[in-house]
């Protein structure tokens, strides 16, 4: 029997990334306590959901942060593959926190367009026009990191929301300020929740699927599974299992039969060089066993699994059979 590995290490978020990140913390933060004070004054829902916005801004900045330096640990102990998860964790937060923020906002927003406030548009403006200069900022900081990781994309996320929050808080102020009409904070609310539910509703569709060991997108297991049993000296590969360790680091697992007589080793290499330049699948881990004379053919069932996961991937024909 012989086994290989291969490893792969992602793309990691660097000291730089974690400097925008910063930057963009410190720049929300001052400005979020500033609009709370007028938000409170101007009796504003818009302003002060853009500061609970804000607030989760900022508090998913500094998880994201927290994530990043405790994925840099290295593996050791029970923690076999290091805490890169974490990172998603992260993530999978801050889509929750998009989602359970906009079911709140809904819920105020349809109040005040039932029973609407006197607010000052023309402090609401102001207040949004400045804004908008300050979260564009903050979302070119970020913008400048490795989006490529779930973890950042979700800060950015939160960061990109609440710049089309006040662009929406904005034209509500114009029109409350020209018209008088005050259910155009409410509508801009709204707006903004619609935003964030799909932002929030893609942070965790993504996050999810990779706790739930999923393929990551682009990686078709049964394409890999039918181009790995299409190789030389292949005769069936099951027990195929692809997933991501975390944002940008996919990883394969797989038993492999090979034809009597062959080289079990160089077969792996073979299809460990494959998975790398066709797939940019690194992090791979291969049992390579030879298949008895016996049962060439594969037909009654394989020795070495009784109970073999997923599809089995055959050399005739490139076929792919579902286990009995």
């Amino acid at each position: 029997m012989g086994t290989g590995h291969g490893h792969g290490h992602g793309q990691a978020t660097s000291e730089s990334d974690q400097r925008w990140l910063a930057g963009a913390l410190a720049v929300i933060v001052v400005f979020m306590l500033g609009e709370v004070v007028v938000g409170l004054l101007a009796g504003s829902l818009a302003l002060l959901s853009d500061a609970a916005h804000m607030l989760t801004d900022a508090a998913a900045i500094a998880l994201a942060l927290w994530a990043i330096r405790l994925a840099a640990r290295p593996a050791k102990g029970r923690m076999t593959y290091g805490w890169k998860r974490v990172e998603i964790l992260s993530a999978l937060a801050n889509g929750l926190t998009l989602l359970l923020l906009a079911a709140w906002l809904t819920y105020e927003a349809i109040h005040r367009l039932i029973n609407p406030p006197e607010v000052t548009g023309g402090l609401v403006l102001v207040v949004a026009l400045i804004g908008i200069v300050v979260n564009l900022a903050a979302t070119m900081m970020i913008n400048r990191a490795n989006r490529s990781s779930l973890n950042v994309e979700g800060a950015f996320q939160h960061i990109l929301n609440d710049l089309f929050a006040f662009i929406a808080t904005a034209v509500a102020g114009l029109v409350m300020l020209l018209t008088g009409f005050a259910r155009a904070d409410a509508i801009a609310t709204l707006v903004v929740v619609a935003l964030m539910v799909k932002a929030g509703y893609g942070l965790v569709r993504e996050s999810s699927r990779i706790f739930l060991e999923a393929a990551p997108a682009g990686l078709d297991p049964d394409a890999i599974g039918a181009a790995l049993a299409a190789r030389p000296h292949v005769a069936e590969v099951h027990d195929l299992h692809i997933w991501e360790i975390t944002s940008g680091q996919p990883a394969l697992s797989a038993h492999v039969l090979v034809d009597p007589g062959e080289d079990c080793h160089a077969v792996r290499g073979d299809l460990a060089r494959l998975l790398a330049d066709e797939h940019h699948i690194e992090h791979v881990t291969l049992q390579v066993d030879h298949c008895a004379p016996t049962v060439l053919g594969i037909t009654d069932g394989v020795d070495h699994c009784k109970d073999p996961h997923g599809k089995e991937h055959r050399a005739s024909a490139g076929s792919v059979t579902s286990p009995s």
